[in-house]
């Protein structure tokens, strides 16, 4: 496989590196080579932070230039070595995990947040996952991305005079893109086919490089294809149900037909979110036809080794689509596969047998994936409830989703202060060991060290925001006085909140307006000033959100504030990283549960900033007093008077709390308290939600156990799988046969005994297990005791007494026995989710 940059002409040989070197996206996060871009064109590289674009705007004279200058090939040769030696040495996974059945994982997205440079993202999702395949390079897990090559991308932000949200859709020119066409092993291009009803649609495959990892990205906008197909990956989430069902196929079927295409080694398929999930259709598919079987026993083998991640805290937020659609796209699919379609698409419907019920892609990941989790502990829960229906009787606590917390890739969101300070204080490679020792570096710091480093990074901010406002009013046409006033605003030494975020209604972004002029008092104390930084967009058909945006643009706007709050048009990644560099305080105020992570907070503790949130997604579990301040009581309000009530404890948070906090200062200048907290928010949290301790969870809780099951299924010609299929269709025949006989319970001085009378009818007693189950039993934890096999009962056919003994610490009336499928190598209760009580 190989992948040529385009570009229409060639380089000197002393400058061939250049093209490695500018397509991999790896100096998004590693500043080594930014000198290198600035000596090539500075203008260029100020403007568009982009060295693929330097790299083709240079003129054949500039090109002849460098290629003579020796003190720029002396740090070509520094900037090229530095990338071989990243991208040759083992890293943590080639050090610890390198001889595993753990040879391949394909991570699809219907986003990735990887720099400005490539905006193929909308919000956290594609910052996630961006941030994931950072990650997995600089701990070199053998992991590839896929996703698809949007021409448009999401929309950049413009307000008008009036504060009202206008969408604007900037086409991405994949000539002026980091990436690359893939070349086919056959020679020339690579292209994707794929049956949309009626037609032939062939999609384009580039390659995105980042660092060790390589992220394939489709594109239908072949001159091949008609005008409507090649606008099927125009924008990101644009269009209606249709255009985003075709998205997601593409996205699914294509994508694993591309590794296909490649021959590449893949044992694990992740999906982030539902968006892919028919990724585990396809898999199966070419599963099936590579080893002659079919479609049941191929999706037994491959579910082994797919992963669901879901950041999705609201069933409604799930992709489902009319009945009719799935037939449109899914008739000659399912033929293909050797299924009858309403077999197929019972796999994403919560009633299988309801031919009247939408296709939820989220259902159909949940039934073609053994593994599903969750993207904060609290989200793990609300996922559990979210997903109950599928497993009918199960109890919430075993619904199979668990949780890894996301983190933040923080070489991508530290400043260069932090980078400095971090550097001295716990090496250089800090972000690629082990996350534990960075602690107490951090505990080491000086106050004096601390605050001086917090106020360069303010001061840094606060230029960066007079610049940007002024040519964000000067675009919109705003009077010379107003653009003239922009460029003195904010004060370098006054407290400073951020809040930026997308504007919808769940995250409450107008919270802080509740009491106007309640903040008005806060951000215009002239002994204690506050001041606040606000950006965010809004959905384009959210006209609510736009609501919200259009109230803090017009209250910004009032004389006595414009001094003290901005509000930055257009958040992207660039402002994101500003803003998380210099902020004081973050502030998060979404309506409990509906924030499954919101790794937003997490990028300002690098930086030495401090939250103030919602006891919500991530910070549920990271707040404690010592390291910021929490909303809420951790219980979830329907009650619309709460809202008020938040708002009243938020205001008092910073007039009672944080304000006193941030200017109580000793002889010297230096608030103690607050620098105490904030070495503690760095110190405790910083290396605990970074994506290397995240990653690190991935492989050990998720990749290695999926590609050690995968591999076991397909072992000697995939008996075992053979024998599930049999094992699986007895007890889906037999499963009503199973009734419960005598229960005797028997109070002794350690505990009780159960003997219980079971009676299987046609189920081998080798394929259950029988059970004691409670939900809550000593210190509030389930219990879930296997009962012994013991005698026969006498005159009974395949009926047997069971024995089980509990120790002493709970009710006894809680306990219920139950029946479960039972099998080594299978998962339950995702892959069969029977089960049987005791009335």
């Amino acid at each position: 496989m190989k992948a040529t940059p385009y570009l229409s002409r060639s380089l000197p040989p002393e400058l061939t590196p250049l093209l490695e070197l500018t397509t991999d996206l790896r100096w998004t996060w590693s500043h080594a080579a930014d000198v290198l871009w600035k000596m090539m064109d500075a203008d260029a590289w100020d403007r568009t932070e982009n060295p693929y674009v330097v790299l083709q705007g240079l003129s054949e004279v500039r090109i002849k230039e460098l290629a003579s200058d020796p003190q720029f090939k002396k740090r070509l040769q520094a900037v090229a070595s530095a990338r071989d030696k990243y991208c040759s040495c083992p890293a943590w996974f080639g050090e610890n995990y390198l001889n595993t059945n753990l040879k391949g994982i394909a991570y699809f997205s219907m986003e990735f947040g990887l720099g400005e440079a490539l905006p193929l993202y909308a919000g956290g999702l594609g910052i996630l996952a961006g941030d994931y395949l950072k990650a997995a390079s600089d701990l070199g897990v053998p992991l590839i991305g896929i996703g698809l090559l949007y021409q448009e991308g999401y929309f950049r932000q413009v307000l008008d005079k009036g504060g009202w949200q206008h969408e604007v859709y900037p086409y991405n020119d994949p000539t002026t893109l980091p990436v690359v066409p893939v070349e086919a092993p056959s020679g020339g291009w690579l292209k994707i086919y794929l049956d949309f009803p009626g037609r032939r649609v062939r999609f384009r495959v580039w390659q995105a490089q980042v660092g060790r990892i390589t992220l394939y990205l489709l594109d239908s906008n072949d001159p091949w294809n008609n005008p409507s197909d090649r606008g099927i990956t125009n924008k990101l989430y644009g269009g209606g149900p249709e255009l985003r069902l075709a998205q997601e196929v593409a996205l699914g079927i294509c994508g694993w037909r591309l590794i296909e295409s490649l021959g590449l080694e893949i044992d694990v398929c992740h999906l982030n979110e539902g968006h892919a999930a028919f990724a585990t259709l396809e898999r199966a598919r070419c599963y099936m036809d590579r080893h002659d079987i079919d479609f049941h026993e191929a999706l037994w083998t491959t579910r082994a080794g797919n992963i669901f991640t879901t950041h999705t805290p609201v069933a409604a937020g799930f992709d489902a689509y009319r009945p009719e659609l799935v037939l449109k796209y899914g008739d000659d699919y399912a033929k293909g596969l050797g299924v009858e379609l309403h077999n197929l698409a019972a796999l994403g419907r919560k009633e299988p047998s309801n031919p009247a019920e939408p296709f939820n892609m989220a259902y159909l990941a949940m039934r073609t994936c053994a593994m599903v989790n969750g993207v904060s502990q609290l989200h793990g829960d609300v996922s559990q409830r979210i997903f109950s229906p599928l497993f009918p009787r199960w109890p919430l606590g075993e619904i199979p989703v668990s949780a890894i917390t996301n983190g933040i890739h923080v070489p991508t969101w530290d400043s260069p202060w932090a980078d400095e300070l971090w550097t001295k204080a716990a090496s250089k490679g800090r972000w690629l060991g082990d996350p534990e020792a960075l602690a107490e570096a951090i505990e080491s710091l000086s106050d004096e060290n601390l605050w001086t480093f917090r106020g360069n990074e303010k001061a840094d901010l606060v230029n960066y925001t007079r610049q940007r406002l002024v040519r964000q009013l000067g675009q919109r046409g705003e009077s010379t006085a107003l653009i003239g006033e922009a460029e003195n605003i904010l004060d370098p030494n006054a407290l400073t909140l951020g809040f930026a975020r997308r504007f919808a209604e769940y995250k409450r972004p107008n919270l802080l307006l509740h009491d106007q002029q309640r903040l008005i008092r806060l951000l215009t104390n002239t002994q204690r000033p506050v001041q606040i930084i606000i950006a965010g967009k809004a959905h384009p058909q959210d006209e609510q959100g736009k609501r919200f945006i259009q109230a803090w643009a017009q209250f910004v706007r009032q004389p006595e504030v414009r001094r003290h709050a901005v509000f930055l048009e257009d958040y992207d990644m660039a402002l994101a990283q500003e803003l998380v560099h210099g902020v004081d305080v973050w502030i998060n105020t979404p309506r409990r549960p509906w924030e499954a992570c919101g790794t937003s907070g997490m990028k300002v503790l690098v930086n030495g900033g401090l939250n103030l949130s919602e006891l919500d997604g991530w910070w549920a579990e990271a707040y404690n007093k010592e390291v910021g301040w929490a909303l809420g009581n951790g219980e979830e309000h329907q009650n619309p008077d709460w809202d008020g009530t938040q708002a009243d404890r938020l205001y008092q948070l910073l007039e009672e709390k944080i304000v006193p906090a941030y200017y109580d200062r000793d002889a010297a200048g230096i608030p103690r308290g607050w620098v105490t907290r904030l070495r503690a928010s760095m110190a405790q949290l910083a290396p605990q939600y970074s994506t290397n301790r995240m990653m690190r969870e991935y492989v050990e809780r998720m990749y290695l156990p999926a590609a050690t099951a995968y591999n076991l299924r397909q072992n000697n010609s995939g008996q075992l799988v053979k024998t599930v299929c049999t094992w699986e269709q007895s007890l889906k025949r037999h499963w009503q046969d199973i009734l419960f006989g005598n229960l005797e319970v028997t109070q002794e001085e350690d505990g009780w005994t159960f003997l219980l009378q079971v009676y299987l009818g046609g189920i081998s007693p080798d394929s259950i297990q029988v059970q004691l189950y409670a939900d809550n039993w000593g210190d509030a934890v389930p219990l879930c005791q296997i009962m012994e096999r013991r005698d026969l009962i006498l005159g009974a056919i395949n009926g047997y007494i069971y024995y089980g003994k509990v120790g002493a610490g709970g009710n006894i009336e809680e306990i219920t026995p139950r029946v479960v499928p039972h099998h080594p190598d299978v998962f339950i209760p995702i892959e069969l989710p029977l089960i049987c009580w005791k009335e």
